[in-house]
């Protein structure tokens, strides 16, 4: 594990608002962790003490719905923080965190931070900047799932997925969601999701090997209502 502050993640986050000396103490407390690809970080209802710097590797934060199944909320990627809520609360995590693939995370305990949320309002304010973007995401998703159809959610899902996360070596999308993960995404059955893929696949869209899904034409896909 690099020492926090010389690691370029933090950059990507609220963390680089700390001192130097700040950062020396932090590190001098975090604890390394690594998940393999669909090991649980942490389940809804869990008290988090601290936070988690995600240094590699994407994982997904979900929702148990009234129906048993997980809906899936946000897809976490490198750079981010998970837990910045319980700096600020003490309420319970109402999602639960899941490796997609696997994951090198730093968990700072929330006793060592807490300090400087108190003495540096730069990072008190940056903390609050990424809450604030969390919360106006959720209501662009929410808007989206209101106005969109599915076939357009499931479009913009894939171009999402290929925008942020990039392709392997043979042009497939690096992450591989399962299609319960896709019709979670964008709202909609399992089954609907499976016929709209196969669609999207008979269209031209895109090809598909087992899970593994390669776009063949993403223009297209901008097009799709």
């Amino acid at each position: 594990m690099s020492k926090c502050e010389s690691c370029i993640i933090k950059e990507f986050n609220s963390l680089k608002s700390l001192t130097r000396d700040e950062l020396m103490r932090v590190s001098a407390c975090k604890t390394g962790k690594f998940y393999k690809k669909g090991q649980v970080i942490f389940e809804e209802g869990e008290t988090l003490n601290g936070v988690y710097c995600v240094r590699d590797g994407v994982c997904k934060l979900t929702k148990l719905s009234e129906n048993g199944k997980d809906q899936v909320v946000k897809l976490v990627v490198k750079g981010d923080l998970l837990g910045k809520r319980s700096l600020v609360s003490d309420q319970k995590t109402n999602l639960s965190a899941v490796a997609l693939n696997d994951m090198e995370m730093c968990f700072i305990p929330k006793s060592e931070i807490m300090d400087d949320l108190s003495k540096n309002p730069k990072f008190t304010m940056d903390v609050l900047k990424e809450m604030a973007n969390d919360l106006r995401e959720s209501d662009v998703s929410l808007v989206n799932m209101a106005q969109k159809s599915v076939k357009k959610r499931m479009a913009e899902i894939l171009m999402y997925v290929h925008d942020n996360f990039g392709t392997d070596d043979e042009g497939y999308l690096s992450i591989v969601l399962s299609r319960e993960d896709y019709a979670s995404i964008v709202g909609t059955a399992t089954e609907s999701a499976i016929r709209i893929l196969s669609q999207f696949k008979k269209e031209g869209f895109i090809a598909t090997t087992g899970k593994r899904i390669k776009i063949e034409d993403y223009n297209g896909l901008k097009w799709i209502e």
